[in-house]
């Protein structure tokens, strides 16, 4: 019998990416060197990346069994977590969970959520942040392509159910200039004929009755057990609590039921493209 070393997923920065690149690998019933050969690495390359003992595997390797195991670009995800130093703490956790998750309910105000963000978009966020001297461009760069692969768990064979509730201000605030908003809300009219994303706009006209201050992720996992995340200004806070949950859970029901409903959203984004007036009800 072959001697099959455990892994310990504490053990260094690397171990999650080993731990996450074997599960992926047995659940496709491969060995080392089957897989090995689907990328073009050694066999020992593969052995080394899953015990993760030494330097981390490069991007390629993570690129290439991604595809070689349908994973969606978790690993990729999981290696642009580790490498790239321009996130806010505690994201990447949280996106390590959300590339998992059965179920994504997303609260945003001031911009459009990540996962829905054009390149452009993105792009003008980020320099942003350059010209601030916030980050480098270097950085500015891996936040994109960071945010870029996140997007790929939604084109994926068994996507995640995707329920996002946008504060108008995030459709207001001009980002990147208009051009790269009307780009911006055009992509966002596309999402209506994609079966597992929902959107609707939270209007100003819901006022107090909004039940969110700040943007909120709540994520159910597969074992159904739930997740939360939320920001505030340079900090981010992962949400475990099970009776904390149940209330960001009934919250949401209620801002869900406040919104605009589906139809009303897509009227609203069409006539902020015309300049006419958008819907504040229905």
């Amino acid at each position: 019998m072959v001697n099959r070393r455990q892994l310990d997923p504490t053990s260094g920065p690397w171990a999650p990416f080993g731990v996450q690149l074997r599960r992926s690998r047995e659940v496709k019933g491969l060995t080392q060197a089957q897989l090995a050969k689907k990328v073009g690495f050694d066999p020992s390359y593969v052995s080394y990346a899953e015990l993760a003992t030494r330097e981390p595997p490069s991007e390629k390797f993570a690129r290439r069994a991604d595809e070689a195991l349908e994973t969606g670009g978790t690993l990729l995800l999981m290696w642009l977590q580790n490498k790239h130093s321009a996130l806010l703490e505690g994201f990447p956790e949280y996106a390590s969970h959300e590339a998992k998750a059965a179920e994504i309910r997303i609260f945003e105000s001031g911009v459009v959520p990540g996962l829905f963000q054009t390149e452009a978009y993105a792009t003008a966020l980020a320099m942003a942040d350059v010209r601030r001297g916030a980050i480098t461009q270097r950085q500015a760069d891996e936040r994109v392509t960071f945010l870029l692969t996140r997007q790929q768990l939604l084109r994926r064979s068994s996507p995640p159910l995707v329920h996002a509730v946008l504060d108008e201000s995030c459709l207001r605030r001009p980002i990147g200039g208009w051009g790269v908003m009307d780009e911006q809300l055009s992509f966002l009219e596309q999402q209506f004929d994609v079966s597992h994303v929902i959107l609707q706009v939270a209007p100003f006209a819901m006022a107090e009755h909004r039940p969110f201050a700040l943007p909120m992720r709540l994520l159910t996992l597969p074992d159904h057990s739930l997740l939360g995340y939320s920001e505030s200004e340079g900090r981010s806070h992962l949400e475990r609590d099970a009776d904390v949950l149940t209330v960001w859970k009934r919250h949401y029901d209620r801002l869900q039921v406040g919104a605009l409903a589906e139809t009303a959203t897509l009227e609203w984004f069409r006539a902020a493209r015309e300049g006419t007036a958008c819907p504040t009800s229905t």
